[in-house]
């Protein structure tokens, strides 16, 4: 034996002998764990699965081998549960955990993102005589509200009718050879769509259903509605069960010119009442120029030349600008609403940053990898492909993404980061579940989920006011039945915590 082994030893058995009376009172094994748990932490972590969470496994069919999960006190220096958590592992969406934390300190809470509207030429009795150029900065929120409040800026400055053409300047981004379908072949669903430079309103549209009982069909439209989008409905109304109702539906899209007619057809039941159905089937550039000349001429504005792609010449001057809500702010609707275009934007944002436009994928890595460096962190497994967890790829052990939430958590920059978080029965990813159960408030909790990959990341607060760092991935074919095991993780956390 070596010395170190017969001082855990001792350490072990002190605190199993100081122990003895409380273990007796246990009714459940999982609780008894728990304490023993706790009463080990930093001196030893234990390696089986709590009962609960072997059993849920069990029950869906998955193998204790394809599950990497850890468990620490915030307080604590060494875990207090451990299995597989050196196991490099899909992270689905947990891995925007490492994304917007990096972005907080790298960035800092206060930054914005900036859109910025360019004279080619002089303003003379309302009249720009010159191209007017807009560029982007990647600002992950520029919505059609904030778009158009940047037009009015511009309206503001004295411009009602552009002699030249309308510009806009995404070359604060390098082109990406990305193809929305690549991630699960459905090229129009909002999550699928890519970055850009200038993106506007997540490049995506709403479509609107209504279940017209009274009239017999489903009332259909489209936000926002302009130029160059034709809706078509031919949805019928059924009184089925709503379940996954955006299955039932189908879409079919042709170009018309540089616009687009949707058809939606297939079946709608009248129990789903309102629905909301976000889609990307415009390029960016396509959905900016439409967007534009609607609002434009709404304003009263007038455009003699075209609106087209291109690059602002260093040399003109600025007209207006739209700043974004702060990085703090950005990063909840990231990690509260799992936002896979904004994580990609921020992810973006973070290599033009830290080593100059354009910005690249390979850049952000390095920036990343960089800070982590600084930190004295070093996540060798660590694979990033767009930082957003979308990705058949990207791959973090357990243990690396709990050294990250112990940083985070000791961090002054904690409240932001925390309060980004889903919380339990209250808000974002996170609102149905534990609802009317003691944990509902009581944990700050990232989810994940992919075909084959059901993960979460977070702090759990146990019953008695201690801090935890939890984290649960999960890679198997039979994943998307994993939530039990993991519902019985946290409980069990919070329920052993002493």
């Amino acid at each position: 034996m070596t010395k170190r082994q017969p001082k855990l030893l001792d350490v072990l058995i002190f605190h199993l002998r100081r122990a003895s009376r409380s273990l007796t009172k246990c009714r459940h094994s999982s609780r008894c764990v728990g304490f023993l748990l706790l009463l080990c932490s930093g001196s030893v972590a234990i390696a089986a699965l709590p009962a609960p969470v072997a059993q849920a496994l069990n029950e869906a069919g998955i193998p204790e081998t394809a599950v990497s999960l850890l468990v620490q006190p915030l307080t604590d220096a060494r875990p207090g549960l451990e299995h597989r958590a050196d196991v490099a592992q899909n992270p689905a969406s947990v891995m925007k955990l490492l994304t917007t934390y990096a972005g907080l300190e790298m960035l800092g809470p206060a930054y914005v993102w900036k859109t910025d509207a360019l004279a080619g030429g002089p303003v003379e009795k309302g009249v720009l005589r010159g191209n007017l150029y807009i560029k982007g900065y990647g600002d992950p929120r520029l919505t059609v509200e904030q778009f158009w409040l940047l037009l009015k800026r511009i309206r503001a400055a004295g411009v009602r009718e552009i002699g030249g053409d309308v510009i806009f300047d995404a070359s604060y981004f390098a082109p990406l050879n990305y193809n929305p379908a690549d991630f699960d072949d459905k090229p129009y669903r909002a999550y699928n769509a890519g970055p850009g430079a200038l993106l506007i309103n997540y490049n995506a549209v709403n479509i609107n259903l209504v279940a017209d009982a009274a009239a017999k069909n489903a009332r259909v439209w489209v936000e926002p509605a302009f130029a160059g989008l034709n809706l078509v409905n031919h949805v019928k109304l059924d009184n089925s069960a709503c379940g996954d109702w955006k299955e039932r539906l189908s879409l079919k899209i042709d170009a018309e010119g540089l616009g687009r007619r949707v058809e939606l057809s297939g079946n709608f039941s009248t129990g789903c009442g309102e629905k909301n159905y976000p889609l990307s089937f415009f390029g960016h550039q396509d959905f900016a120029r439409g967007l534009f000349l609607d609002l434009w001429r709404e304003m009263g504005g007038k455009l003699r030349g075209q609106v087209r792609a291109g690059e602002a010449p260093p040399e003109v001057a600025r007209l207006a600008r739209l700043e974004s809500p702060t990085l703090s702010e950005v990063i909840r609707d990231i990690n509260k609403w799992s936002n896979n275009v904004m994580a990609r934007q921020l992810y973006l944002t973070l290599g033009a940053e830290a080593t100059g436009a354009p910005a690249t994928p390979d850049k952000s890595f390095a920036a990343v990898g960089k800070w982590l460096a600084g930190k004295g962190l070093n996540f060798p497994e660590l694979t990033i492909e767009n930082g957003t967890g979308l990705s058949r790829t990207e791959r973090i052990s357990a243990r690396h993404l709990a050294d990250l939430l112990l940083i985070a958590g000791k961090s002054p920059l904690m409240p932001e980061f925390v309060a980004s978080l889903p919380l339990t029965a209250i808000d974002g990813t996170m609102k149905k579940r534990f609802r009317d159960e003691p944990l509902a408030g009581q944990a700050h909790i990232k989810t994940g989920t992919l075909t084959g990959v059901k993960t979460l990341a977070g702090y759990v607060l146990d019953k008695n006011g201690r801090l935890f760092v939890v984290v649960f991935l999960v890679n198997h074919e039979h994943a998307g039945l994993a939530q039990a095991a993991e519902d019985a993780l946290m409980l069990w956390v919070y329920d052993g915590a002493q």
